[in-house]
């Protein structure tokens, strides 16, 4: 059995001594996904970043014979970190995360910044400590608290990308690149996920799917005076609000059907579980003024998150800042629209649909373009073995006091659909120290370090106990 005093003991160690000022160096590098850095070979974030994650687990794997940690580099892709560490007889066990990072955005607190690795008590500040970069260090730092007890472990294959928020697409080539180097897996673990408090291990039972790109609507040639083109020629802006009023009610948020999926009966019972254990979802939310949740219901909120089609519009063109405005009618605006789908829909038949949506029938027969950026898919987790269930439970009870728990998420993960196909049968942990208030991809995103410490503490227990299927 293993010492968990013991390891929970080295893993807090290692964290402070060793962890602690390579994660912040990875904060500072301004390592942003390709489709916010386009140039990104020529600023070379990317390959900073990850080869300071390459260098860090070289040098604490230098020990192990026959382990290998290397940057896999093709032709025109991002490049990824793949770590192979040798274990006994049971099916590997293959961890995912991503160092790529989300733009900084404006509203941080005084003092901190997207590039600017501040710890202020439990919580480390800075863009993509929780999502994810310490995923590398948690999968390393939980095979050597069972290497430091002499204990055994499967096969530890690490897979680490650098595409994840453009939508994953080098991924499929590295993988394919890769080939029979995953082995076949017995458990995925992906450590890019959420968590409903940090007081818990957290394994996310569904993901959505999401479909993206950019809606332009054009009425003029150039911008006109205001008071020579309003009532004359409708507004670019006008229009777009009316197309976006087809596949969303404007006033109560709620996406057309063609979006939507019968919700199975097990998720919602498991909604309503999660929500007695942690409550409403806008409690841990930064609600400006007297601003009202769409629902009160927990267990509602948490359906709207993982199960229902949802809108938000993420970005802007064409319209001036206030302080820039000038008497005059835009000749167009172009909103880049996120559509999140339920995790069973098929994003190539939405965006299909979508495009039909938005560019059919144009009002006034003004210009109206969709052009999608990103068809992601979305996952629902098979059904957990029995065994494996109790394994989780045991980290939760071990590493945080209390039981593990399960909850859906919002955002999406391809690799799990991608890995699900090749590998049928395998089982899945998805987990992650994305909690409340730690706003992945605004302003103020932090880790919280206790969170990932026990973490890291269930993961070695969880890799000491792991059976074949």
């Amino acid at each position: 059995m293993l010492d968990h005093a013991r390891a929970h003991a080295f893993i807090g160690e290692a964290w402070q001594r060793d962890i602690l000022p390579r994660l912040q160096a990875y904060i500072a590098v301004p390592a942003q996904s390709p489709a916010f850095d386009p140039e990104w070979e020529g600023s070379g974030h990317l390959e900073r970043a990850a080869r300071l994650l390459h260098d860090w687990a070289t040098a604490r794997l230098a020990g192990i014979t026959e382990a290998s940690v290397e940057i896999v580099r093709l032709a025109g892709r991002t490049p990824s970190i793949f770590i192979d560490i040798p274990g006994d007889a049971r099916a590997p066990v293959v961890f995912y995360g991503h160092y790529d990072k989300q733009p900084p955005m404006d509203g941080w607190h005084p003092g901190t910044g997207a590039w600017v690795p501040v710890i202020e008590g439990d919580r480390l500040y800075g863009r993509g400590g929780a999502d994810d970069g310490y995923a590398i260090f948690s999968a390393v730092l939980a095979v050597l608290a069972l290497r430091a007890q002499a204990k055994p472990h499967p096969p530890i294959k690490i897979l680490i990308e650098g595409s994840e928020e453009s939508g994953s697409g080098d991924l499929e080539p590295t993988i394919e690149h890769l080939g029979t180097r995953l082995g076949k897996p017995g458990l995925l673990v992906a450590l890019d996920g959420s968590c409903g408090n940090y007081e818990q291990l957290w394994t996310m039972t569904s993901l959505r799917g999401q479909v993206a790109g950019t809606l332009t609507v054009r009425t003029l040639r150039e911008g006109v005076h205001a008071g020579d083109a309003s009532g004359v020629v409708p507004s670019p802006l006008r229009i777009a609000r009316q197309l976006l009023s087809r596949i969303e009610d404007p006033l109560t948020g709620e996406i057309d059907a063609r979006f939507q999926v019968v919700i199975p009966a097990e998720r919602r019972a498991q909604a309503i579980a999660t929500a007695g254990a942690i409550g409403p979802l806008h409690r841990a939310l930064p609600l400006a003024g007297s601003t009202a949740p769409v629902v009160e219901d927990g267990a509602e909120q948490l359906l709207n998150r993982a199960w229902r089609a949802q809108l938000a519009v993420t970005g802007v063109d064409g319209i001036p800042s206030v302080a820039d405005a000038a008497a005059v009618m835009w000749p167009e605006v172009a909103l880049k629209l996120s559509l999140r789908l339920p995790p069973t829909l098929d994003p190539a038949a939405a965006g299909t649909t979508l495009k039909h949506v938005l560019q059919a029938d144009p009002p006034y027969g003004c210009d109206v373009s969709f052009g999608l950026d990103m068809l992601s898919p979305g996952w629902e987790a098979p059904r957990l073995d029995p065994h494996l269930a109790e394994v989780f439970d045991a980290a939760s009870r071990l590493a945080f006091g209390r039981p593990a728990a399960t909850i859906g998420g919002g955002g999406g993960i391809p690799f799990l659909t991608m890995l699900g196909s090749r590998f049928p049968g395998v089982q899945f942990m998805v987990t992650g120290v994305l909690g409340p208030e730690s706003n992945a991809h605004g302003p103020n995103e932090f880790l919280h370090l206790p969170a990932a410490h026990k973490l890291t503490t269930a993961l070695a227990y969880i890799l000491c106990h792991v059976k074949d299927r």
